[in-house]
């Protein structure tokens, strides 16, 4: 009896060591997105959840969403820049590096770096939000990527979530010491530079679905004829109105 016992043991365990871990049997569902991250979790829920927004929970307790690790990874970011800004340009007055660092870490940013990793067709929606073209909207983009960044710090600490940022926004025109100045910064320096008062800026239309919008934005200064711009996003649009008065003006050296 203890023989067969023994012969039953020793033949359990043997199958049980040509069954693979859990990990293993489980294909990665994120692989694409980890391989363009540069970074692979060992921890998928975390990669899960910061892909999962509010919309999706609907009320119900105990559903986790993104808005923590958001927050989170929205510092994350700001450390990562603030310390490539402070290497990289050791000369750069306080106005420079606000400058750079706002536009490296603002939502419109943020959104083009999602774009770049295919960030959309991995976000988990709710129907609506997903039907409302969510998938492509800059502000839902931004906040993944930021979770996303959240993610990676809690998985790894923040050295990996910095060298996950470097990766990422070193493409950035802003960590160029030639960036030249957007054409909304531009316009107000400028308007600062002649005595005249902050550009306001006005949403004339919007056309076409939620999922495809195209905005026209007008600039006003007192003392100076409008200028309008196009876009499929209000800031795009009211970018362009910006660099039609830039331009209009004979003001040079911008994006």
């Amino acid at each position: 009896m203890v023989l067969a016992l023994r012969y039953k043991m020793d033949t359990i365990f043997y199958a049980r060591s040509l069954i693979p871990p859990v990990h293993m049997l489980r294909p990665r569902k994120f692989k694409d997105l980890e391989k363009k991250l540069g970074y692979k979790f060992k921890r998928q829920d975390l990669l899960e959840r910061a892909l999962t927004r509010a919309s999706v929970r609907g009320g119900k307790k105990g559903r986790v969403d993104n808005e923590r690790l958001e927050f989170i990874g929205d510092r994350v970011l700001g450390l990562a820049i603030v310390e490539v800004l402070n290497t990289d340009f050791p000369e750069a007055n306080e106005g420079e590096l606000a400058r750079r660092y706002n536009r490296l870490v603002r939502g419109e940013t943020c959104a083009k770096v999602a774009r770049q990793l295919g960030l959309g067709e991995h976000l988990i929606l709710s129907e609506s939000e997903a039907e409302s073209g969510g998938r492509n909207k800059d502000t839902i983009l931004a906040d993944a990527v930021e979770a996303v960044l959240g993610a990676v710090f809690v998985d790894s600490g923040f050295d990996k979530a910095r060298a996950v940022v470097n990766r990422l926004w070193s493409a950035s025109e802003e960590t160029k010491p030639d960036a030249a100045a957007d054409a909304k910064s531009a316009l107000q320096e400028w308007a600062q530079g002649n005595g005249l008062a902050l550009p306001l800026y006005v949403e004339i239309a919007r056309k076409g679905p939620d999922h495809a919008p195209h905005f026209t934005s007008e600039v006003r200064i007192n003392g100076k004829a409008p200028a309008r711009g196009e876009g499929t996003s209000k800031r795009a649009a009211e970018q362009a109105a910006a660099g039609a008065l830039l331009a209009r003006e004979g003001v040079k050296g911008v994006l």
